[in-house]
């Protein structure tokens, strides 16, 4: 079996070969289809197998994981880039260069447990791709307002530049305005993901936007992870630091996670613990036992990603029981 690290670029792709008798060998070829299309076809024309390893770099390397995946004869795992950082420093490797991120790759996937890359839907991967830019278009939008507000308290500013804020601001209403429909169309052409959206917005604190946007970010993970690997990939996940008995820091959030994830989970915590009495209950107990608040809507943030896995999962709607059950009322 061959064995292939990738270090992925914008143009190009630096591939280093461990080949099945030992022997190494480093090479370039474009970040490109036809580069693809080379590189599966030099890996198959002996009729061997091969294991490749990447790092996850968004866009550039999403073409390629896909068209390694369609392949015979090919498996590909995609490794979380501080994974392979930390594999790094474990290697004692001191540079940093294309073909020395290849090579660290080719140790990974030959040394570290090998798990298979299993891409989503393409429309799964469409609607990942409409929400993330709506979000980005969402952010522009609430920095332009804050210019807008700060160039109406000004006196010496130009009244041009309000103009073309207000402009700009009413671009970005139309664009997303367009967006949202499309992504809500796309929605509704595919039932699993018009009955993963429902689901999501029977959630305290979930309207139709929040909804979406989480949506976009849940429908492509694998349907194997657990409530704790979503939690972990949200960055939800309790970090700890204990050192002898000297050094005990108090726990938190680790934020090694998807920060888009946390985002979206956040104002729908806060309305949700406003709206919400099962909510508003299991917030009321952690002040109780001495939670600051911000840390009660967090651990509100992780108990609700953990509703969302089970409803996902089973097909059932928001039970607030399940939740945090209300004491029974007196008589």
């Amino acid at each position: 079996m061959q064995h292939l690290g990738i270090d992925v670029s914008a143009k190009s792709l630096t591939v280093c070969l461990a080949a099945p008798c030992g022997k190494r060998e480093t090479f370039t070829i474009d970040n490109t289809p036809q580069g693809h299309k080379k590189l599966i076809r030099r890996l198959t024309s002996k009729r061997l197998t091969a294991r490749v390893a990447l790092e996850a770099s968004g866009n550039y390397g999403l073409d390629l994981a896909l068209a390694l995946h369609a392949a015979p004869g090919i498996e590909a795992m995609v490794v979380n880039p501080r994974v392979a950082r930390d594999f790094a420093r474990a290697q004692c490797s001191r540079s940093k260069t294309d073909a020395v991120d290849a090579e660290v790759l080719v140790e990974f996937v030959q040394r570290m447990p090998f798990v298979l890359h299993q891409p989503p839907s393409s429309e799964r991967l469409e609607l990942r791709c409409l929400t993330r830019r709506l979000d980005e278009l969402t952010q522009k939008r609430a920095a332009e307002k804050a210019r807008l507000h700060s160039a109406t308290l000004s006196k010496v500013l130009s009244p041009v530049v309000a103009r073309d804020i207000k402009t700009h601001i009413r671009f970005l209403d139309k664009r997303i305005e367009v967006l949202q429909r499309e992504a809500l169309s796309l929605i509704r052409r595919h039932e699993p993901l018009q009955q993963d959206f429902l689901l999501i917005c029977s959630a305290p604190g979930f309207a139709a936007k929040s909804a979406l946007r989480l949506l976009g970010e849940l429908c492509v993970l694998p349907a194997d992870m657990s409530n704790r690997q979503w939690v972990a990939y949200a960055g939800l996940d309790p970090a700890h630091y204990q050192s002898g008995s000297s050094v005990l820091k108090p726990s938190r959030i680790s934020r090694r996670g998807h920060s888009g994830l946390r985002a979206g989970l956040f104002l729908p915590a806060l309305c949700a613990r406003k709206n919400n009495p099962n909510v508003r209950a299991f917030y009321q107990q952690l002040c109780e036992r001495g939670k600051k608040p911000l840390q009660a809507i967090v651990a509100i943030m992780r108990k609700l990603l953990h509703a969302l896995h089970g409803m996902l999962k089973n097909r059932t709607p928001f039970d607030g029981d399940k939740f945090r059950k209300l004491a029974p009322s007196a008589p």
